[in-house]
């Protein structure tokens, strides 16, 4: 299965439907809120970028729609930024970059906020358009911009393997009880690392998260802003951490909402995912009355039963296997607002129907009713396997799994049996055990921390901002429930938030809100 650092709130909720100057008390005044004007960018380029990269001019035009994503309603302009294939020979074969914005709607503006909704894989320019209404306080003095990143969707989209052989695969055990059932789990994760190299070919090297911090700098002089200001989500906190290491200086007004945690490697972060997603589970369960234990041990038997025979659906000729119905329970976890449908899809699963877990793990999954199947698992693994160093061996996933089934009885077998499978005999060797998030010299950065947050649990918000640095990491706790906290639902979280963005007022490090 797929790895559950991924997507928004709002794109979890999207699936269930269709299924720098910042210092604290400023007065509001923007003396260095990073933009000269519209013309030709007269900020510092990145170091390195040959002129014709650096004086690029974006020839924005109103969004072209396609048979599978329509243009977006409204204002919306894409362009097309290009970049170097290779960060270290900028001077080298370059890539496009997909770019989408919605102009500030006021006289005060800022400048463009960059916005990155998570991942790694997913694509901002579908995105930014549904995200709009969220961050609408925020768009009469911000041009509201995204982009997908290298390897992702519009920008040199990587696709691994065809619809066919991605449902074929569903049939694969993702936590393997015998040696056929191990060798089946391993060659099906070779064989997708073997598609990926033959669709990525030279591209496949260089998709990693610096490359697109790199990216989102020569992002920034086109723009023509001097600093950047950048809302970050899920995996784009990660992002935002490594940008503010390479570009400490640059760094304008970075909100991190929903944040990884910078000081786990492979394992740690398969752990800190079965915690996070069994806390909320837990959660989910004593709002029906039931015992989190009981409960959880219930949904387990389940899971154990669809082990041994998958249920029949009404899809023709699909079955919920265990892998689909634990896929089907984590995505209604991602927001409160889907606890409802996870309700019903248990209560019929365990009546012998399997249809309404499939149909959330469908979403998960991004198959639409007709057996297509998005890509953002494929551009994710492609990053994730890019940056991380650590290939855990079968050995090393069987010691820990007793661990992590200990931390989760519901998810620990299916995120522990993930570290052996997810870059098993990868072709491009990973970077670091683990990202560089340290930004001394910068702006402070704002780090937003939801103590329910499932899929990147509250824990790694302190982590970031402690990595990031004396004065530099502000931390802001939200007492809630899902993954994110801007436009969660809390007002105290979206003031804290606005007030940073639009009068650069920093929040107290350590605030709570209820």
């Amino acid at each position: 299965m797929a790895r559950l650092v991924r997507w928004t709130a709002l794109t979890a909720a999207a699936a269930l439907l269709t299924t720098a100057g910042c210092s604290s008390g400023s007065s509001g005044e923007d003396k260095d809120a990073g933009r000269t004007g519209s013309g030709r960018p007269s900020a510092a380029a990145p170091s390195g970028v040959p002129e014709s990269l650096a004086s690029q001019t974006l020839d924005w035009d109103r969004c072209k729609g396609t048979a599978d994503s329509p243009a977006p309603d409204g204002d919306w302009q894409c362009a097309t930024l290009e970049a170097p294939l290779d960060w270290a020979e900028p001077g080298g074969e370059t890539i496009d970059l997909a770019l989408i914005r919605a102009k500030a709607t006021g006289d005060e503006r800022i400048g463009s906020l960059l916005f990155n909704f998570g991942g790694p894989g997913g694509s901002g320019v579908s995105m930014m358009p549904s995200y709009a209404g969220t961050v609408s306080s925020l768009h009469e003095r911000y041009d509201l911009v995204s982009w997908d990143p290298r390897g992702v969707a519009a920008s040199e989209g990587i696709r691994c393997r065809g619809d066919e052989a991605i449902e074929d695969a569903e049939s694969v055990d993702s936590t393997p009880d015998t040696a056929t059932e191990e060798q089946a789990y391993l060659k099906d994760a070779s064989d997708f690392g073997k598609g990926c190299e033959k669709a990525a070919g030279k591209l496949m090297a260089h998709v990693s998260t610096t490359d697109t911090a790199r990216d989102m700098d020569l992002m920034r002089h086109v723009l023509g802003d001097e600093k950047t200001h950048y809302f970050g989500i899920s995996y784009g906190t990660e992002l935002g951490g490594v940008y503010a290491h390479l570009f400490p200086q640059r760094v304008g007004r970075v909100i991190l909402d929903a944040v990884v945690d910078p000081s786990a490697d492979t394992m740690g972060h398969a752990e800190n995912q079965a915690r996070g997603f069994q806390r909320a589970l837990d959660d989910y369960l004593e709002s029906t009355g039931k015992d989190p234990e009981q409960g959880s041990r219930e949904i387990a038997d389940l899971l154990e039963r669809l082990d041994a025979e998958p249920l029949p659906t009404s899809s023709p000729g699909r079955k919920l296997t265990q892998t689909l119905a634990l896929t089907g329970i984590v995505l209604p976890l991602y927001s409160k607002d889907g606890w409802p449908a996870l309700t019903s899809a248990l209560a019929a699963a365990e009546e012998g129907d399997g249809s309404e877990l499939l149909a959330l793990a469908d979403g998960y999954n991004e198959r639409d009713p007709s057996g297509r199947y998005g890509t953002t698992t494929h551009s994710q693994r492609v990053i994730s396997c890019l940056d991380d160093k650590q290939r855990p061996t079968l050995e090393e996933t069987r010691k820990l799994l007793p661990r992590f089934e200990k931390v989760s009885p519901v998810f620990g077998a299916f995120l522990g049996w993930d570290t052996a499978g997810w870059c098993h005999e990868w072709p491009v060797a990973g970077q670091h055990q683990t990202p560089e998030v340290s930004a001394p010299g910068a702006a402070p950065i704002l780090v937003v921390g939801n103590t329910g947050d499932p899929a990147t649990p509250y824990e790694g918000a302190r982590r970031m901002a402690d990595e990031l640095g004396k004065d530099v990491g502000v931390m802001l706790t939200w007492k809630g429930e899902g993954h994110g906290a801007y436009g969660s639902g809390s007002d105290c979280v979206d003031s804290a938030v606005d007030a940073y963005l639009l009068k650069g007022t920093v929040p107290e490090d350590g605030k709570v809100c209820s």
